[in-house]
């Protein structure tokens, strides 16, 4: 890396950066739970993701291209952010005593794939098009959450925000991911990075399953739901 003061600087002060956020949500929304507060903060970050992850891309007609090259300064300064917001949110999950063991591989996974895209500088138009497809369906995530501690939880608006999140999941993680993940393995890019990008998918499986499960129940129960 060619300067790593600078690299220290940037996810030092991202983590302050996010903490800060954070903090500021406690104090502007005092009668939130912890957990509400941190997904507004996460739901930040995703818009923010998505938004430069797309400005990042060289080409749409082939978005993660080129494959195993050196990554832009742009791709550098997200991925430093995400690896930023990435420890913040392991702490908070820690604090918060929700690290169940899918949580934990995957801001784990995380961490070590953007640190390692970061060691190598490069593997960036992968990894950004990775975190691309995961934050995408974040904001609907926490949106379900939004409903449930404002006390919608069983009206078809939750309904629609759960299957809204299902859907774009599904066409992210088990569509487009799959893809990404073949590409990755296929490049010639280093072990850890292969390692990483197959880890990652497999935690989304996981997670689709779980999902479609929840998703399978709502939809069977439907007919108790009310109307906001």
């Amino acid at each position: 890396m060619e300067d790593y003061g600078n690299f220290y600087l940037v996810v030092v002060g991202g983590v302050i950066l996010w903490t800060s956020a954070f903090l500021l949500t406690r104090k502007m929304f005092p009668k939130w739970s912890f957990n509400l507060c941190k997904r507004m903060v996460s739901t930040i970050h995703a818009v923010f993701a998505v938004i430069l992850c797309s400005i990042s891309v060289q080409d749409w007609r082939c978005p993660v291209c080129p494959l195993a090259s050196n990554s832009s300064p742009l791709q550098m300064r997200i991925l430093e952010l995400s690896l930023a917001y990435f420890i913040y949110d392991l702490v908070c999950c820690w604090l918060d005593n929700n690290i169940g063991i899918d949580n934990l591989a995957h801001h784990l996974v995380s961490i070590v794939g953007i640190g390692a895209g970061l060691a190598y500088e490069m593997c960036g138009s992968e990894i950004v098009a990775t975190l691309l497809i995961t934050e995408i369906s974040s904001p609907f995530l926490h949106l379900r959450e939004l409903l449930k501690e404002l006390g919608y939880k069983n009206t078809l608006l939750n309904l629609a925000a759960d299957v809204s999140f299902a859907v774009i999941f599904t066409l992210a993680r088990m569509c487009v991911g799959p893809y990404l993940c073949y590409v990755t393995m296929s490049a010639k890019n280093p072990i850890l990075i292969k390692a990483v990008g197959m880890g990652l998918q497999l935690v989304s499986a996981f997670w689709f399953y779980k999902i479609a499960k929840v998703v399978k129940y709502k939809l069977i129960t439907k007919s108790t739901f009310k109307t906001c």
